[in-house]
């Protein structure tokens, strides 16, 4: 099992780039106050993608700070985007298409834009990408997890059917013996039985045979009775 999540594993990078990644240009009203900045649109559950956001930048930028569904990052440490720290704002939305991370970084002449700051701009895009791919790795595992444990649940399912199969197997070749031990006694006692009608025959015969010899006996003794009464006379 582990051999087919690793092979999916190989698959993974061809994956994310195919599902679909846009990174845009986008002026958003934050705080009160209008600011261009990027927004990632990402196919993917927007409470997962929020969670995974704030996650992601407490761990690339700095200390995360959530106020009326804005996320905020004071002094974001970005090196990659600039050597400076920079003032960060971010909001996420979804829509029909999927979620939306919006963010924009105070870079201290400007917002992030294309126009004014567009190494800047380059650099956060590039950054934004990474997370999206991030996104849909962590998508893409979850759904492994997921057929894995459905995979296990199946083949627990299947090892129960199988012991269950087995079980009542062994019970059919019980009863087979039960039975053909019951038919060998059936036979036994039919010709005990038959042995038993027998013996009561000869026995009869032999109560004949006696209660003839006892009349015998009887007519023997008279006999000698009466001749011993004529003797006497």
């Amino acid at each position: 099992m582990r051999g087919c999540i690793l092979a999916i594993f190989m698959l993974v990078a061809g994956v994310c780039q195919a599902q679909s990644v846009q990174v845009k240009e986008v002026e958003q009203e934050v705080l009160g106050v209008a600011r261009r900045g990027q927004q990632l649109s990402v196919q993917l559950d927007p409470k997962t993608v929020e969670r995974s956001w704030k996650d992601y930048l407490g761990e690339e930028a700095g200390r995360v700070k959530v106020s009326k569904g804005v996320i905020t990052v004071d002094a974001a440490k970005l090196e990659v985007i600039s050597k400076e720290p920079m003032r960060l704002y971010s909001v996420v939305s979804s829509d029909a298409m999927g979620s939306n991370v919006w963010w924009t970084l105070d870079l201290g002449t400007d917002y992030l834009n294309k126009t004014a700051t567009p190494k800047e701009y380059a650099a956060a895009e590039k950054f934004m990408r990474a997370f999206a791919q991030k996104l849909y790795r962590e998508d893409v595992f979850r759904q492994i997890n997921a057929a894995e444990d459905v995979l296990k649940a199946t083949k627990a399912e299947q090892d129960r059917v199988v012991k269950e199969a087995n079980s009542i197997q062994l019970s059919i070749e019980r009863n087979k013996q039960r039975r053909k031990e019951l038919e060998a006694e059936l036979v036994r006692n039919a010709e005990e039985l038959k042995q038993l009608e027998q013996e009561v025959q000869v026995n009869q015969q032999k109560q004949e045979l006696s209660r003839l010899r006892v009349q015998d006996m009887e007519k023997a003794v008279d006999a000698v009775r009466a001749k011993l009464l004529q003797v006497g006379k």
